[in-house]
């Protein structure tokens, strides 16, 4: 269950942010949407923080960040307002996340090759081709 458990959450949390994405009203700025978003996770990270604690103080703690935190967090915003935006102009909750999922898989593929030394197996280059082909059926 341990090795499962973050994929089931992932799965799940992303049901419910592709919901809350779609069901962002259009008449609302997506940018002050975001930032209830933001201050919602604030919050709830703080009292998570709270409630596991930490090993160390808190100057310690925060030299251990590095750029990567900085990064995500761009690329958070950047993401959210890409699905925000992409259902406002048209796109139906149940091909947009697959069609930006499956891309995102295929763009990893070569990142995990060279920067993190993965190994493609053949049954994973079969499945990267059954998801292209998908995406092409898709978005006929």
């Amino acid at each position: 269950m341990t090795f499962y458990f973050p994929v089931l959450l992932i799965v799940a949390a992303n049901v419910f942010y592709n919901i809350c994405a779609k069901s962002v009203p259009e008449a609302a700025n997506p940018f002050l949407s975001l930032l209830v978003t933001y201050l919602v996770s604030a919050l709830a990270t703080l009292i998570l923080l709270f409630i596991t604690g930490l090993d160390e103080n808190v100057t310690d703690a925060f030299g251990k960040i590095n750029w990567a935190s900085v990064i995500l967090g761009l690329s958070v915003v950047a993401l959210e307002f890409g699905y925000i935006t992409a259902y406002r102009v048209g796109w139906n909750v149940s091909v947009c996340s697959v069609v930006a999922n499956i891309a995102l898989a295929v763009i990893l593929v070569p990142v995990g090759i060279c920067f993190y030394k993965e190994v493609l197996t053949a049954d994973q280059l079969i499945g990267i081709v059954l998801c292209l082909g998908g995406l092409f059926f898709i978005n006929r």
